[in-house]
């Protein structure tokens, strides 16, 4: 899930700016296939590859990182709630 995360907010951040894979590829030195994987949370990239992925898109890891980690809570937060509410069975008298 942390990597699906991190790639959605990536390529949220990519869009905003109007950008392609291929021209952020380029300028953080990365290849276009393995950047498309990042952003599919397909691959988990290292703390270097983030670095410079996130250099490129002009945004610090701890900018990304703080926004994945409330994008988290609220899910877990979601799940807790789901997973506490009683199952309905059969009709309501």
């Amino acid at each position: 899930m942390l990597r699906a995360v991190i790639g959605d907010e990536l390529r949220r951040i990519r869009l905003n700016q109007g950008r392609t894979l291929r021209d952020v590829s380029k300028t953080a030195v990365v290849s276009l296939g393995y950047l498309s994987e990042i952003e599919r949370g397909v691959k988990e990239p290292s703390s270097e590859m983030l670095a410079a992925i996130c250099a490129a898109l002009e945004t610090s890891v701890a900018n990304l990182i703080t926004v994945v980690a409330v994008q988290l809570r609220a899910a877990d937060q979601s799940a807790q709630v789901i997973a506490i509410r009683p199952r309905v069975v059969g009709k309501a008298a």
